[in-house]
């Protein structure tokens, strides 16, 4: 089986030509997203952004609903700080913060239209749909598996 790492690599070439430039790396917590991004970056320098770090970071001194309407800013604020057309994101999970009210896929295709974006999701492949936590959870989301390029360790290569 290919490594994960490899597949990611073609996952970036792949989206080259998309309206939107995003790869989903899509597993459940535990299963080397992070080292398979930490590999890639490793050999292509690509940048590696902790989304939950440095958005915490910037949005501390603010209030909750500042933290809603300016965290699409502040996030494309992150990724823009680089001049790399290819980044790399982990740690979303404050994406999902019901408190926020936003929807993480849409950030991410909105952050896609003008350079690749890579990022670890943490969940599942289920049939058509990409999961994030299960059904009972508040911060469940499914989307279907449609404008994106997806990378999953599970899947056969």
């Amino acid at each position: 089986m290919e490594p994960l790492a490899d597949r990611v690599i073609r996952g970036i070439s792949q989206a080259a030509g998309r309206y939107y430039r995003l790869v989903v790396l899509v597993a459940p917590a535990g299963a080397g997203k992070t080292a398979a991004l930490q590999d890639v970056h490793e050999r292509t320098a690509v940048p590696l952004i902790n989304v939950n770090l440095e958005l915490s970071r910037r949005m501390l001194d603010l209030t909750e609903r500042q933290r809603t309407l300016l965290l699409p800013r502040l996030l494309a604020e992150i990724v823009g700080t680089f001049a790399s057309d290819v980044v790399f994101l982990d740690n979303i999970e404050v994406l999902f913060d019901v408190s926020l009210k936003q929807d993480p896929l849409r950030l991410l295709q909105g952050l896609s239209r003008n350079r690749t974006v890579v990022a670890a999701w943490s969940g599942s492949v289920d049939g058509e749909h990409m999961v994030y936590a299960t059904p009972d959870h508040p911060e469940h989301k499914r989307y279907p598996l449609r404008d994106f390029l997806v990378v999953n360790p599970e899947a056969v290569a």
